[in-house]
Order: C-alpha cells, then sequence, then structure tokens
C-alpha cells in the first residue's frame, strides 16, 4: 500500500479539491400554471413544453 512521504499542504490538498463541487440548479416557471420545475421535466399539472405548430 502506497503511504505518502510528506504531509500534503492545505493548498495542495484543497487545489486538488476544486472540481468537487455542485453545480446550481436551473428552474424554470411553467407556461400553464405558473409553478417552477426543471427544464425539459413534467411540471406537477402534466404540461410539458409549448408544441410548435
Amino acid at each position: 500500500m502506497a503511504v505518502p512521504k510528506r504531509r500534503s499542504s492545505k493548498t495542495r490538498t484543497r487545489k486538488r479539491r476544486t472540481h468537487k463541487k455542485l453545480s446550481p440548479v436551473t428552474i424554470m416557471k411553467c407556461e400553464a400554471c405558473g409553478g417552477f420545475k426543471k427544464p425539459h421535466h413534467m411540471c406537477e399539472c402534466g404540461y410539458y413544453e409549448k408544441q410548435n405548430a
């Protein structure tokens, strides 16, 4: 089993963890009922997307 020879500094450890973060959740308003939903997901009222016709 590999064991580090020297202690990792706080800076080096934090630099390694910079990519481990959550991205903000995108929320949009439903055009039918005005409730909030995720894009490309069905709303609680049953509405999905505007139909292009």
